[in-house]
């Protein structure tokens, strides 16, 4: 049997807030259309408080950043970015061009090819999120995009030095120090001074994700990356001290953002709760998570292993994190899911971080039908065809009485007129 210890908000209220959301981003979206750079810097000084007539950082302002670092931060920047394009390189070794003859005559295959130009939003208004850089900006760079531009909003009223260094770092093109949805926008759309992209990346804000919805279509997407979701699977093998500093280390992302407990054991619900409340009196960031806690916190009881793989499957979390006794019995059976953090001894800040798989992940279920951010995103796989004189009279046969069926004339049309001169050609008249 499942039971909720603990809920969140409801349905209707969350529905409420979308809706809110969607109406202040659309009203941008055709502000920054209709007025270009004139909005964009209209909202950069009211969102931002950036009042620099330049959003476009020059090489000058990109040097200066390197200065403000610590050597050490460069070197974990370095690190960082080595560990995800390494990553990067191997997904992207596996997808291979194909050709192949199916039958005499007919060759067909495909062929793997970058897209041209990508926006990557880095967040860095609450918190600057450094890491994003890498996972956008280092896994289009393996993928072979030629333009890669980056946008991440002023950190205290000024680029923040870290995230453009990691930018420059991992190849970024050209680099603006905007944020929000008038960097989403003005990367999408274009504006007399910012060419537009042709593909939008990165995680971002409920604005930032509402923003790439609406441009779904004019651009590509990599997918739905809204406020961040983490659901912790465990059974009593680990305590409550441990899951609630793995619920509260993503609930700091945002107040809105999701914390769900999913276990088999009731001790271990009602710890964990408690030490929720504790830990929320020393954290630092406890104004954030406690009210995520409070508002989209969640503690569901199951009583099996196969009970909790149902749960977690409907609720398709962004990150979950397995601590149980058989972890690899969830990444067998499990099938709805951004990323997974198996066993204790990794946590969703690894894969935030360091370790090398991409943090860009799907949210608000669309871990139903899609993964999150790797390098084959950025690559549009293309197929062709070449056949034989023979093999296109033999073809087209087919072809003509096909497109009968259908009552589609003019591409019958295009079968008889090759059917009909191949037919001279090869002597098969009469």
């Amino acid at each position: 049997m499942i039971r909720k210890l603990k809920e969140g908000i409801s349905v209707e209220e969350a529905a409420t807030n979308d809706a809110q959301v969607r109406q202040i981003v659309e009203d941008i979206l055709s502000d920054i259309e209709q007025r270009g750079d004139t909005a964009v810097r209209e909202y950069a000084e009211k969102f931002d408080n950036w009042t620099d007539e330049n959003i476009l950082l020059s090489r000058e302002h990109i040097d200066s950043c390197y200065q403000r670092l610590d050597e050490q931060v460069i070197s974990d920047i370095k690190y960082a970015q080595e560990q995800v394009r390494n990553f990067a390189q191997i997904q992207k070794d596996a997808l291979q061009d194909v050709e192949v003859e199916t039958q005499p005559g007919v060759v067909l295959g495909h062929k793997n090819i970058a897209v041209n130009s990508v926006g990557c939003y880095v967040p860095g208004g609450k918190y600057p999120l450094v890491a994003s850089a890498h996972m956008s900006v280092v896994t289009a760079k393996v993928a072979g995009v030629q333009r890669i531009i980056a946008c991440a909003p002023p950190f205290e009223g000024e680029p923040n030095p870290a995230i453009v260094v990691a930018m420059d770092l991992a190849g970024a093109d050209e680099i603006y120090c905007m944020g929000g949805v008038q960097a989403v926008g003005a990367m999408a759309l274009g504006t007399e001074t910012i060419a537009a992209v042709d593909m939008l990346v990165g995680p971002g804000n409920a604005f930032v994700a509402e923003a790439k919805r609406q441009l779904f279509g004019r651009v590509g997407i990599d997918l739905f990356a809204g406020p961040t979701e983490t659901l912790v699977i465990a059974d009593d093998t680990v305590d409550g001290e441990l899951c609630a500093t793995d619920l509260l280390g993503q609930a700091e992302h945002g107040t809105n953002s999701p914390a769900i407990l999913l276990t088999n054991s009731e001790k271990l619900a009602i710890d964990t709760m408690a030490q929720v409340q504790e830990q929320l009196k020393t954290l630092e960031t406890s104004e954030i998570a406690g009210k995520a806690w409070e508002d989209y916190g969640q503690v569901i009881l199951c009583d099996s292993y196969d009970e909790m793989v149902e749960v977690a499957d409907s609720i398709a979390s962004e990150h979950v994190q397995v601590m149980t006794t058989d972890p690899d019995y969830f990444l067998n059976n499990m099938t709805n899911y951004g990323a997974l953090f198996l066993g204790a001894e990794t946590n969703v800040s690894y894969g935030d971080k360091v370790v090398g798989t991409n943090h860009t992940l799907p949210t608000k279920q669309a871990a139903r039908y899609t993964g999150g951010l790797w390098v084959g995103k950025f690559i549009k796989t293309c197929t062709y065809q070449r056949l034989t004189e023979e093999a296109s009279h033999r073809i087209g046969e087919y072809c003509s009485r096909l497109c009968a069926i259908e009552g589609f004339a003019g591409h019958k049309a295009q079968a008889d007129i090759r059917v009909a001169r191949y037919a001279k050609k090869l002597g098969k008249v009469g």
